[in-house]
């Protein structure tokens, strides 16, 4: 893209312009919204210092911006320069933001279609019909690796967005480009002030909100439970996580009975994550286990299955735990597909429980069976070092107590002793 050191600069300045507004004494979160257009927008008035637009007005702006036709969107991170040359653009400098905020599904539920994950440089061989609307969304990086700056991110995520536009433009289609964020850097939390108490009182730091397990009821009981602090997913190495459990999932598909359990949770960005487990009878045990045997991740069209009963059971009345359930690094969830299009997804579960049998309708977990078992085998290879060094030393002891003394000695001044022969 022409003038990308420029554009980037361009860029930070943008940013920087947005930051008087997250310092405000606002307790409201919040995120910038920008969106251009090759076409015409609908007009809309300058906000005024220190505005934050509402969800409800956002909603019925892009009502009216796509109410008719069809329309070719691009939801990415913003270009100073390429809005400069747009035809139209509009500008909000803070939009409401909450736990529930999902663009993607805003415009999802605007466009009537699905939104699509591409890249610049896979655009150029896609193929768009101008004829139905289409939601094209591209996740740039952001500077949170200590490995570049956030200039060198900055000047990275210019030249992909230069070459996003160049493919729009070659294939003569009109865009509307949107640019906001997935959430604010920092979340605010607001106390009324009713709540605060009056007078003197201890000053003592709020622990974090525990938040409650995943459970799908059957018979006016839970039936499967399950608990983590993140399911992070990543499509591509250059795309951001995605934590799938800071949303509501709908559990369309689920079932358990008394030897199948499978838990299926939808989300309204378009993922779908299921968990399919087992419980057998083993007679070397004498007991019952049960086992996860597949995870499978599918978006937009594209599925990825991972084996995980290798890895991941536990008697069929306990729960199962493990700090990190992962496809890589310690992997716990092994491939199990050959399509190359998911071969680079990322599924991190952090913190991760799960129970699909011996619940009896109790809201609670039952004893944890953990991954990381008590005899590690650096703890094995810790005793054995030790048992070592202690044979050694007790070997050396035994050696130094069989060492006799002389007992008899030369007088200088008398007579050699003579040992005689026959001793």
């Amino acid at each position: 893209m022409a003038g990308s050191r420029s554009s980037t600069r361009l860029m930070g300045l943008y940013i920087l312009l947005f930051a008087p507004f997250f310092a405000l004494g606002s307790a409201t979160s919040q995120v910038p919204f920008l969106m251009w257009s090759s076409e015409r927008l609908p007009p809309l008035a300058s906000p005024t210092a220190g505005h934050i637009a509402s969800y409800e007005q956002l909603s019925a702006y892009l009502t009216s911006a796509f109410s008719s036709g069809s329309h070719t969107v691009l939801l990415f991170l913003q270009d100073k320069d390429a809005m400069q040359s747009s035809t139209s653009k509009v500008t909000l400098p803070a939009l409401e933001w909450s736990g529930s905020f999902n663009m993607a599904a805003l415009l999802q539920e605007k466009l009537g279609v699905s939104p699509v994950l591409v890249d610049a440089d896979t655009l150029s061989h896609l193929t768009i019909k101008t004829s139905v609307s289409n939601l094209l969304l591209i996740n740039l990086p952001y500077c949170s690796s200590l490995q570049k700056s956030c200039k060198e991110v900055l000047h990275e995520n210019d030249e992909i967005i230069g070459k996003v536009l160049s493919s729009m433009k070659a294939k003569n289609i009109p865009y509307t480009a949107i640019y906001t964020g997935f959430q604010p850097s920092r979340v605010i939390s607001e106390t009324p002030i009713s709540d605060q108490p009056v007078g003197r009182s201890l000053l003592q730091a709020d622990g974090p909100e525990v938040k409650p397990p995943i459970m799908f009821n059957v018979s006016g009981g839970p039936c499967i439970m399950l608990w983590a602090q993140n399911l992070t997913v990543r499509l591509s190495p250059s795309s951001p996580w995605i934590d799938l459990a800071q949303d509501v999932p709908s559990f369309v598909g689920s079932l358990c009975n008394g030897s199948t359990s499978r838990l299926v949770l939808s989300y309204q960005s378009g993922f779908r994550l299921s968990f399919s487990m087992s419980k057998r009878f083993y007679s070397v045990s004498a007991r019952e286990w049960f086992s996860l045997d597949a995870v499978e991740l599918q978006y937009a069209n594209l599925s990825a299955s991972y084996i995980a009963s290798r890895d991941i059971y536990a008697p069929a009345e306990y729960s199962f735990h493990c700090q990190s359930v992962a496809n890589f690094g310690d992997i716990l969830l092994h491939t199990n597909t050959t399509d190359t299009n998911s071969s680079q997804w990322r599924l991190n579960f952090i913190d991760f429980q799960i129970q699909g049998f011996g619940l009896a309708n109790s809201t609670n977990f039952s004893y944890a069976s953990d991954c990381a078992s008590f005899f590690t085998p650096a703890i094995w290879m810790g005793l054995v070092t030790v048992l070592l060094t202690l044979l050694i030393l007790v070997y050396g002891l035994h050696m130094i107590m069989q060492i006799n003394t002389m007992d008899r000695f030369d007088d200088p001044k008398g007579p050699s002793i003579s040992v005689p022969q026959s001793e």
